[in-house]
């Protein structure tokens, strides 16, 4: 696959898409100095972290933090969730001034606050509610709309292939499809095959998305799937040369040690240096946790206020 062209990869309505790998949107992760360093390594779309469609009214829970961007992220698309129609009516409307360039509906979070609330993957209980969402919004909405769903409830309830014909049906201008069930660990494999069966039949993008770890998986689902990007998750964490198709394990000490740094500085001049030494450690410990840094202390390190000074000593 070609990550970047003259002509655009795909579509998401009107919009092109110049590359075939996007950063999947993580809550806790994916904050604007992590969606920009990964943006320039190669994500083709940039997602925000998901937004509780109830928050928007009043600007709640560190809104308008969650949604800063920067122009170099377009196209950007700002996640909500929730369950019930006009909330993401209401929300949509309000987020317009914003100036996303789309809005994605997560139909994938499978976590207990969320799901068990009939939120995100709690929604394919309710393919129904789902397609009246999409009516909605797409009948006052002019930006595109674009789903990230989950295959199913568990085992029993694979309800897939209703659940993006519906989306399609409705308006959805790309699907994003994580293959595990609501109710998978991550221990459980992804299913690449309901990938490929709804790529099938599909007129509109379909990203794949589940256990992509390195540049041969990558390769594999695109042929195993025929989809038209790849979506990667948690193999993303510490590790933005997965966009650039390069392995982290080839490349040298020095060249791991300027991404951290850089990242580093640009989460501490959007927190200050003392939250950003707090959010900062999921991503350093997960940059550190390969051969070129074997046998290093991390505790130390995670924990301290300067974590760039505190590993550059621990070098030494």
């Amino acid at each position: 696959m070609n990550g970047s062209s003259l002509q655009p990869t795909f579509q998401i309505g009107s919009i092109p898409v110049y590359g075939d790998l996007i950063l999947a949107p993580m809550d806790g992760i994916c904050d604007q100095p992590t969606r920009a360093l990964f943006r320039e390594m190669g994500s083709a779309v940039t997602y925000t972290e998901f937004i509780n469609v109830m928050d928007v009214p009043a600007r709640l829970n560190n809104l308008d933090r969650r949604i800063t961007y920067i122009p170099m992220e377009r196209p950007l698309g700002f996640q909500l969730y929730g369950s019930q129609p006009e909330q993401f009516l209401t929300a949509a409307k309000l987020l317009l001034a914003d100036q996303p360039d789309f809005f994605d509906i997560n139909l994938g979070c499978s976590v207990r606050r969320v799901a068990g609330r009939g939120a995100g993957a709690g929604l394919l209980a309710e393919p129904q509610l789902i397609a009246e969402i999409f009516r909605l919004l797409k009948a006052e909405i002019e930006l595109p709309i674009t789903a990230k769903i989950r295959i199913g409830l568990d085992e029993d309830t694979l309800n897939y292939l209703e659940v993006a014909a519906l989306l399609e049906e409705n308006g959805a201008a790309a699907l994003a499809v994580h293959g595990r069930t609501r109710s998978q660990n991550w221990t459980s494999p992804s299913n690449w095959c309901t990938i490929r069966e709804i790529k099938a039949r599909a007129g509109i993008p379909i990203i794949g998305n589940g256990d992509v770890t390195s540049v041969v998986e990558i390769d594999k689902m695109f042929s195993e799937t025929g989809c038209d990007a790849v979506m990667i998750g948690r193999a993303a964490l510490g590790n933005p040369w997965l966009f650039s198709r390069q392995e982290k394990s080839d490349l040298p000490r020095e060249e791991i040690l300027a991404v951290v740094s850089r990242h580093w500085q640009d989460m501490a001049a959007f927190y200050g240096t003392e939250k950003a030494s707090f959010t900062f450690r999921k991503h350093l410990k997960a940059y550190l946790d390969c051969p070129q840094f074997e046998g290093l202390n991390y505790k130390p390190i995670l924990n301290s206020l300067q974590p760039l000074e505190a590993l550059r000593e621990a070098l030494k």
